[in-house]
């Protein structure tokens, strides 16, 4: 009884910002950066007013998800004392933009209640002219934060990585080398975290780097020089049974490396601009590169345990560490996502499609989705069903299984254009657009 008693005094005492729970959405795509949220009960339908718990005005610009830890809201952004061009819904061609702006402008991490929207803390981590341009619609804040559910993890391409706790306090901070990025298109892969190390890919047209930090004080443990180009894919740390291995996709070569910067093995064959993040599922780790214009837009299921060069033989579709692929599958933008035992291709174009995740073999091909122009934000999955979020503020829910059917759309204000990917918890569905932060949540 003394022991129970002293544990649930303990429990008691403990704050809502240590108690780091199961459902938190603590980085990109959330936990396992699969973009599931079983645990959720978020609505199937919403409209500006209807199922909204809170909406707010943003200030600034940016593409980084929000994460979720406890009862606070965390992304980036960046406000510009001048005139911002503003990003045009729909697709990519002819937004390249070479000049680097004038004015001062100001990187911001925010942080906001949970519950009712309200800004709990703002920090400013630089000020200055930008170090590069960027393309019409990327950011200068597009990589996600990652959390630990103690601390906050937050990265800015070429400019630098900043740690603060949950409180606003920064702890740390590591200013970084900016480099050319191709056709001045900006950056976008987020850190990841995996015990007490920060993982940091830096792909560029000068000299690409994968990078490991104390997560606790910043300080470089190693970095590996890589030999990819410039590339805006998030990495993922792979734990398998087989061992522990940090993936990077690339255009020249997908590669991975043990936890001390050691490659185990690589993977050619990818579209030349790679975006997507690797997640894994089924024992099998899912790697997907789709650019819309290329001739190989591949998808990968790949085994535990590769070693040296895995890459295919010309006309094939596995081999001893490729499960299978499906050479012409991926979309450009958003990652894909296994459900259940499908795996579910939402591409920038407005189609979805359906395979079995553990043979690749076509559920269902290529469905229109109505008035989907132009998605650039990943599907996510919760309580039987798909939720894919366009450039124009619609989300379309489509039933999960083996048979096509689209449940409804769901569309938020004209202004609201929608590039960053959803986060969720509990009852709550966090959408950021261009202008607005909204709280999707079922009532109580």
């Amino acid at each position: 009884m003394r022991v129970f008693l002293a544990f649930l005094f303990g429990f008691l005492l403990t704050s809502p910002l240590e108690m780091l729970r199961a459902e938190d959405w603590l980085q990109f795509r959330g936990p396992g950066s699969r973009g599931i949220a079983d645990a959720s009960s978020i609505p199937d339908t919403w409209t500006t007013e209807e199922n909204v718990s809170w909406s707010e005005k943003t200030r600034g610009l940016g593409w980084s998800s929000p994460v979720i830890v406890g009862k606070r809201i965390f992304y980036t952004t960046v406000i510009n004392d001048g005139e911002t061009e503003s990003p045009r819904k729909g697709l990519y061609f002819g937004g390249n933009r070479s000049a680097i702006p004038d004015a001062q402008h100001h990187w911001l991490v925010v942080c906001r209640d949970l519950e009712n929207g309200k800004v709990l803390w703002e920090k400013q981590v630089h000020e200055g002219r930008p170090s590069n341009a960027v393309h019409l619609k990327n950011t200068l804040a597009s990589e996600t934060p990652v959390s630990d559910g103690t601390h906050l993890y937050t990265y800015f391409g070429n400019h630098g990585l900043y740690c603060f706790d949950l409180e606003g306090k920064q702890v740390w901070s590591k200013q970084l080398k900016a480099h050319k990025i191709r056709y001045e298109w900006g950056t976008a892969a987020s850190p990841v975290l995996h015990g007490d190390r920060l993982y940091v890919v830096d792909d560029n047209e000068e000299q690409s780097t994968l990078t490991s930090y104390d997560k606790k004080t910043g300080e470089q443990h190693w970095q590996v020089k890589r030999e990819e180009k410039s590339n805006w894919a998030t990495p993922f740390v792979w734990k398998n049974d087989v061992r522990t291995e940090i993936v990077t996709p690339g255009t020249g070569m997908t590669r991975a490396y043990d936890l001390e910067g050691k490659e185990l093995y690589r993977l050619s064959g990818a579209s030349t601009i790679t975006i997507a993040t690797p997640y894994t599922a089924h024992g099998l780790l899912y790697i997907s590169s789709g650019y819309v214009l290329d001739g190989r837009r591949p998808i990968f299921a790949i085994r535990p345990g590769s070693e040296g060069d895995i890459s295919l033989d010309a006309g094939k579709t596995s081999n001893n560490y490729i499960k299978w692929s499906q050479p012409l599958a991926a979309p450009y933008n958003p990652t894909t996502l296994v459900y259940n035992d499908l795996l579910y291709v939402l591409y920038d174009r407005g189609f979805f499609a359906c395979y079995d995740a553990k043979t690749g073999a076509e559920v269902y091909g290529k469905q229109r989705l109505p008035m989907g122009r132009a998605f650039t934000s990943s599907p996510w999955a919760s309580a039987g069903k798909i939720y894919c979020l366009n450039e124009d503020g619609v989300t379309f829910v489509i039933k999960a299984g083996r048979a096509f059917e689209l449940l409804g759309t769901n569309a938020l204000a004209e202004e609201d254009m929608c590039m960053a990917t959803p986060a969720i918890v509990g009852n709550r569905l966090i959408i950021r657009t261009a202008a607005n932060i909204y709280c999707i949540s079922t009532p109580e």
